[in-house]
């Protein structure tokens, strides 16, 4: 091993400690003593509540950690957005699970609560995995309603989505576990089967005192909406419980008598595991990133085996495309290769760059894991498409269309991994959340804008030089060198992969040894929902 190796790997795994240490803060939720008061009103936290649901807590993946990480400060901050989503197993059923988490808040929805929401029937529509709510909340955030309220991506297309996963035929079971107020009432009565808990549940459009204040009715609400009512007089929820782990012992005997699902059919055979250790991952991945490193090698330490059949191994080399198996699954891989190479007309391509030939190359693998019906794994680590004089004469945005044309129309699930840069076009074309992958996640090394902090303080500083140029004015190199810092340092916060996944632009950041959990269970999720359309690329100018 190198000295640049231990350099790199201390350095990654010091980004890894750093992911480790806010995953345990933000499994705080609201905190300790929120936490405990939930336990001495009998009831279990989101997570607690989830981690119970599931066959084992360890065989799942976490969407959306990071939601609203930094977003609301001045509201007292929204951990995970107020909810917990997993994907997991339910009586060896892979399921989605959604859990409203009553100590931000009282389970109030924030906007990101509804994005992140929204993301979950996405993955389950997506994907057709039955998805299980558990309700425990206090309805919308008021002092931010008008971010939430109305539009399309906003709290109503929730009760619309429940009406479409139910017209598609896949299972939503609900479990009211404390408050379900207002509008919120709706999704679990808009579910297949809903439980409430006993005492602690209820489901109310309108609360007592504003009963009280509409309409001059004196009631408590337990009598208004809770279990009793509602098992035994409203008819609205199906099954009563006596405290939360009945419910959920309730919920897993459902689940266990779900018929099987029809299969997409995605090639797997018994998983084998990388023949190259893992671990130097964070000894390959440069500390710099516009440092060089082979690709080849990641991938190599991906791949079940260490095996991979390239494409077009010698043209367009500045991404790597081909076969391989991931936990056992036929992939093909779309990656960018962060090495310089040299062609066979002896011309230079810098790495991390999508030139012509590069561009076209993916267009064609891409068309061929469609009429293959073989997933798809883009690994990104992209500063965008070539620039200059030679790339726009050679065609290169007619090039580029075509790459990003197959990515849009491919019909197999596709499967997103950004592992260092993620620029401009370059995340299109590499299968951004734009592009609709199944799953889309980063390593603690990776990047997302427009352009890196440094390039882009550049191109801003020289805006405004020439703003203050044509006013008869100019920097001085003090001025010049606090202005380009004070840019690149705001512009470096936008950059960092946990503002892209407090955004929900990542379904979260993890660490790249589990990589292969998440895509194999992707896949996984994947193979319940059969393809339905044939690949066609459209219009497309050769």
């Amino acid at each position: 091993m190198d000295i640049n190796f231990n350099k790199n790997e201390d350095h990654n795994k010091l980004l890894l400690s750093d992911l480790k240490r806010k995953l345990v803060k933000v499994k705080q939720g609201g905190g300790e003593k929120r936490i405990a008061k939930l336990h001495e009103q009998g009831k279990m936290t989101a997570r607690e509540r989830i981690d119970y649901l599931l066959d084992d807590k360890a065989n799942s993946i976490e969407i959306g950690a990071f939601a609203g990480e930094g977003m609301y400060a001045e509201h007292g901050g929204c951990p995970s957005g107020g909810v917990v989503v997993k994907i997991g197993y339910i009586k060896g059923k892979q399921c989605i699970v959604v859990a409203n988490d009553a100590t931000v808040k009282a389970g109030a929805w924030f906007p990101i609560t509804g994005k992140k929401n929204l993301r979950a029937q996405e993955i389950a529509i997506e994907n057709k995995l039955p998805i299980i709510y558990l309700v425990d909340s206090a309805g919308v955030y008021l002092p931010l309603q008008d971010e939430i309220f109305p539009d399309k991506e906003h709290f109503g297309r929730i009760f619309r989505n429940n009406a479409v996963i139910s017209s598609m035929g896949i299972t939503q079971i609900a479990a009211v576990m404390g408050s379900c107020v207002a509008g919120g009432a709706y999704l679990p009565i808009m579910s297949d089967e809903a439980l409430i808990v006993d005492k602690t549940g209820s489901i109310f459009l309108a609360g007592s005192y504003l009963v009280k204040a509409a309409i001059g009715e004196s009631i408590d609400n337990e009598t208004l909406g809770g279990a009793t009512t509602h098992c035994e007089i409203s008819g609205v929820t199906d099954y009563k419980a006596k405290d939360d782990k009945d419910a959920l012992d309730t919920i897993k005997n459902i689940v266990d008598k779900i018929g099987d699902f029809d299969k997409a059919g995605y090639n797997r055979i018994k998983a084998v595991k990388p023949a190259l250790p893992q671990e130097d991952i964070y000894g390959i991945l440069p500390k710099a990133r516009n440092e060089q490193y082979d690709m080849m090698e990641i991938i190599k330490r991906l791949v079940d085996n260490s095996e991979f059949e390239e494409y077009k191994e010698g043209y367009g080399q500045s991404i790597i495309t081909g076969y391989a198996r991931i936990d056992g699954w036929a992939v093909g891989i779309v990656a960018n290769q962060r090495k310089v190479v040299k062609t066979k007309k002896g011309e230079m391509q810098f790495g991390g760059v999508i030139y012509s030939d590069s561009a076209d190359k993916a267009t064609r693998f891409i068309a061929n894991c469609n009429q293959k019906k073989i997933p798809l794994v883009f690994l990104q680590d992209v500063t965008g498409f070539m620039v200059g004089s030679k790339s726009e004469h050679g065609g290169i945005i007619k090039d580029g269309a075509k790459m990003v044309n197959a990515v849009s129309n491919s019909i197999v699930p596709k499967f997103t991994v950004v592992v260092g840069n993620s620029y401009g076009a370059g995340n299109y074309a590499m299968c951004g959340k734009a592009y609709d992958p199944r799953l889309i996640f980063a390593w603690p090394s990776a990047e997302l804008a427009v352009m890196g902090g440094a390039q882009a303080a550049k191109v801003l500083l020289q805006i405004e030089a020439s703003s203050l140029k044509a006013k008869g004015e100019e920097l001085s190199k003090e001025q010049e060198e606090e202005l380009f810092n004070k840019i690149k340092a705001k512009y470096d916060n936008q950059v960092s992969p946990y503002y892209a996944a407090a955004r929900l632009w990542t379904d979260a950041i993890i660490d790249p040894l589990d990589t292969r959990k998440w895509i194999s269970m992707g896949i996984e999720a994947a193979n319940h929902a059969p393809i339905e359309k044939p690949f066609n690329l459209g219009v497309i100018q050769v």
